[in-house]
């Protein structure tokens, strides 16, 4: 496993906030992405990346987390989509290829080589989809950036 360390630039995301079981994750990540979809297409926008969840804190049972798609220019927020700036600033990246329940054994490589770097992340972190089951039926082939902001 590779982990680069990387200066990040400042991003917006419009996307879908909430508190949601561990358990409940993949239905809240198809609502929330089909919502911040329509709500991007509703403000004459379209997607700077590919689709992304911030993790606010350390997940547990349940997770705050907010799901959605980063965007370049203005958008607005409304009832159902919040608007939310990932910060700028140095980071840590990892790239896990494979189905999303795999992804523990990567968390904690991610957690062991910060530990013997001596390094503190942030409060929040992110995972981006770069390939998943809208672009390829196999999981073995699905791509999460892993995205730890460094304190």
């Amino acid at each position: 496993m590779q982990i680069d360390r990387v200066e990040l630039e400042p991003r917006t995301m419009l996307g879908v906030h909430e508190r949601v079981k561990m358990a409940d994750l993949t239905e809240y990540f198809g609502r929330a992405f089909e919502k911040s979809a329509a709500a991007l297409a509703e403000q004459g926008l379209a997607p700077a990346g590919p689709p992304l969840a911030l993790y606010h804190g350390m997940p547990t049972d349940t997770v705050d987390v907010t799901a959605g798609f980063p965007v370049a220019g203005a958008a607005h927020g409304s009832a159902d989509v919040v608007v939310t700036e990932l910060p700028a600033g140095e980071a840590i990246t990892s790239i896990y290829t494979g189905p999303y329940d795999g992804m523990t054994r990567t968390y904690d490589q991610i957690a062991a080589w910060l530990q013997e770097q001596d390094l503190t992340t942030g409060a929040d972190m992110w995972e981006e989809y770069l390939t998943g089951p809208d672009s390829d039926p196999d999981p073995a082939t699905w791509q999460t950036r892993i995205v730890f902001p460094l304190a």
